[in-house]
C-alpha cells in the first residue's frame, strides 16, 4: 500500500490514540501510527511534534524525561485525566463524521 499523509484534523487523535495504549516518546508515537496502519500513514515529524507539544500545553498528556529503549533519555507522553476524556469526545466525533462521509459515498454511488 502506498503511504499516505494523515487527513488534517486527525494527527490528535491519532496521538491520544496511540498513548492510551502505553507512554511514548514521540518517535515511538510515530512508529506506532506506522506499524499499525500497516505502513499506510506517513507522519511528518515536524507536525508530530508540535502537536505533541500543543496537547501538553492543552493538559491533554503529561510528559515526563526517562531512557528509552536505547539508553538514551526521551520525553515520554501519557494521557492525562483530561486526555482520556477529550479522546473519548473526539473518538466519537470521528465514528460519527466518518459514518455521515460513509453513507454520503454510498449514497452518490446509488443515485
Amino acid at each position: 500500500m502506498t503511504e499516505a499523509r494523515v487527513l488534517k484534523g486527525t494527527l490528535d487523535l491519532l496521538i491520544l490514540t496511540a498513548v492510551s495504549v502505553n507512554p511514548m516518546h514521540g518517535y515511538g508515537i510515530g512508529q506506532w501510527i506506522h506499524s499499525h496502519s500497516d505502513g499506510a500513514l506517513e507522519l511528518d515529524e515536524g507536525a508530530l511534534y508540535r502537536a505533541l507539544h500543543r496537547l501538553h500545553r492543552r493538559g491533554y498528556l503529561g510528559a515526563e524525561w526517562r531512557p528509552s529503549d536505547t539508553g538514551r533519555r526521551a520525553k515520554f507522553y501519557a494521557l492525562t485525566p483530561a486526555g482520556t476524556e477529550h479522546l473519548a469526545t473526539e473518538e466519537q466525533r470521528w465514528m460519527r463524521y466518518s459514518g455521515l462521509v460513509g453513507r454520503l459515498v454510498k449514497a452518490a454511488k446509488a443515485d
